[in-house]
């Protein structure tokens, strides 16, 4: 009877125009896995997935949810991209010696779920076959290898499939977005703003995701979708019904703040996510990029924080780190189950939200010093986050009053969401000394119900 409740339950809270999959289970919670591009980038093979998936058991991250082993860009022939007579993508056949529905085989005998790459461009980014145009065929050979997940790029869009009108997230500075967009990318025209009301929904690039979406759900088999658009066309408008998933931003990259290349740090996504961050539930959230935990030279400081905020921001938790010889306290920061716990839950499925700013005043555009105190319900009590942009050790000061899920009136049982200890019954605040670029993670019950 209890199981019955808690699948109606789970019905009720699924919103009506999300995409739910055929099992009805895959898409609902954010995805948790392992992805091969942070570092290996196109250096892949059949070996490194199957070890990878060894570590998963080993370490005890399947345990806690980390089930998808990704492989990225660079898995297909290069030079010999497609089959003559069935148009079907080639594996690469020296990185893959028996086939990609081998590994798949391999990997699921670990009991864990094996992801591809693919691309809505006539090209991968690293310049491999594309699916535009190809979608059916694509969908099928993924079914047919055994294909669980689908993360789905957006290079090399041909120019026949710009979108009339143009919105790229990097280039919102605050304000509404018609009025802030500056040119669209090196050697592009300024974009053409849309007009208010647009629909998003009638832009190629919907039209370009939404044809893979179609693709796969006629397939025998269900696949995670992944859809990597980088927050073009506003996807945080119609991404949940095409897809279980969508990048809200471009490429991630292991530093605090600031950009390498074309690739951003911590504070610049977290920036954005501070005010566009509302779209998230079960059944479609945005995805804030894989995670670089342990990666570059984040601190274990920074690590904390970027893990604690993906984890309340309900992005997927990708795994980019390597797996071999890592650290113990990336794998203790990787294996937090309160955290986990909160990104995963199976009653609320809305993400943290900031409720004031901090370093700045409240909703000031800051790429280095974004929202610092977030909070969010979850079925085991309210979660607050308190994030120091600072270079210095600070007290972070969390007044109930000012904090939604909370009553300034009442008592509550703090747990410190890093340790899973209890720190005592407070009313009206806590305070703790947070490090240079640490998190606060707390968890509150109210007192008698803890």
């Amino acid at each position: 009877m209890a199981t019955r409740l808690l699948s109606l339950s789970l019905a009720f809270l699924a919103p009506s125009l999300a995409l739910v999959s055929k099992d009805g289970r895959t898409g609902r919670l954010p995805a948790m896995g392992w992805n091969s591009w942070n570092e290996y980038e196109c250096a892949i093979n059949e070996t490194v997935f199957l070890e990878v998936g060894e570590l998963l058991l080993s370490l005890g991250l399947k345990d806690l949810g980390y089930n998808y082993v990704n492989i990225d860009d660079c898995w297909s022939d290069k030079a010999y991209q497609r089959d003559n007579v069935t148009g079907k993508i080639r594996p690469d056949y020296i990185k893959f010696p028996k086939g990609v529905k081998h590994t798949a085989d391999e990997i699921h005998k670990l009991g864990l779920k094996l992801g591809i790459y693919g691309d809505a461009g006539t090209t991968t980014c690293g310049g491999y076959a594309g699916s535009l145009g190809h979608e059916e065929v694509d969908a099928k050979s993924f079914a047919e290898w055994g294909i669980d997940y689908l993360k789905y790029d957006n290079c090399a869009v041909p120019s026949t499939w710009i979108d009339s009108y143009r919105y790229w997230p990097e280039n919102w500075l605050g304000g509404p977005p018609a009025e802030n967009q500056t040119a669209g990318g090196p050697g592009e025209a300024e974009p053409i703003a849309a007009p208010a009301g647009y629909d998003w929904t009638t832009s190629k690039t919907f039209t370009r995701y939404k044809t893979m979406s179609n693709a796969l759900l006629a397939t025998n088999r269900t696949i995670e979708y992944s859809q990597c658009a980088w927050g073009h066309a506003h996807i945080e408008e119609w991404g949940s019904s095409t897809g279980h998933s969508w990048r809200m931003w471009g490429d991630i990259y292991p530093v605090w703040e600031g950009t390498v290349k074309w690739s951003w740090g911590l504070m610049p996504i977290l920036n954005h996510a501070s005010f566009w961050n509302n779209d998230t539930n079960f059944w479609g959230r945005g995805d804030w990029d894989m995670l670089e935990v342990g990666n570059g030279n984040l601190t274990i400081e920074e690590s904390r924080s970027h893990f604690a905020l993906w984890a309340a921001l309900k992005s997927p938790l990708i795994i980019g780190t390597r797996l071999h010889g890592i650290k113990p306290e990336i794998v203790k920061i990787l294996s937090n189950k309160d955290l986990i716990a909160f990104n995963q839950d199976l009653l609320v499925g809305e993400a943290a939200k900031p409720y004031k700013w901090g370093v700045n005043p409240d909703f000031t555009w800051n790429q280095s010093h974004p929202a610092e105190y977030w909070s969010g319900r979850s079925s085991r009590g309210a979660h607050v986050f308190a994030l120091n942009t600072l270079n210095k050790t600070v007290t972070k000061i969390i007044d109930f009053a000012e904090v939604p899920e909370l009553n300034k009136k009442k008592k509550y049982v703090v747990f410190d969401s890093w340790t899973g200890k209890k720190k005592g019954t407070f009313k009206g605040r806590y305070k703790a000394r947070v490090a240079r670029h640490d998190t606060l993670a707390i968890r509150l019950v109210e007192a008698g119900c803890a």
